[in-house]
């Protein structure tokens, strides 16, 4: 997932990362952990919590998509595997708890053989 592709006038565009994920934009927001409405006004589109979200999940599924092979099979993940250490809790559902760090941290982890 190339950033510049998600990208309009150096912001993060809802729509375009839908699109790459073959999604609803209203899905991404859910996955974020904001409400569909975030992303459909284009001042809250332009909000810093909004553009951090989007920030955050992009960041996520490039650490990822290596080892998966495909955007697609990364998101997969991201919504659906429960993380070692989290209480069975998914990277989805700790981005929308505004814990994307700990997500990005625990890649890092599982990439330097912590959790292998």
């Amino acid at each position: 997932m190339q950033i510049a592709n998600f990208t309009e006038a150096g912001q993060f565009e809802p729509r375009r990362i839908a699109a790459a994920l073959r999604t609803s934009a209203e899905e991404v927001a859910m996955t974020v952990g904001l409400g569909k409405d975030a992303l459909q006004r284009r001042t809250r589109i332009g909000s810093d919590k909004t553009q951090r979200r989007l920030r955050e999940l992009v960041e996520i599924l490039n650490k990822v998509e290596p080892r998966f092979g495909s955007a697609l099979i990364a998101y997969a993940w991201y919504r659906s595997e429960p993380l070692a250490g989290f209480d069975g809790r998914t990277a989805m559902q700790l981005v929308q708890d505004g814990k994307a760090q700990q997500v990005l941290e625990y890649v890092d982890a599982v990439d330097a053989g912590v959790f292998a």
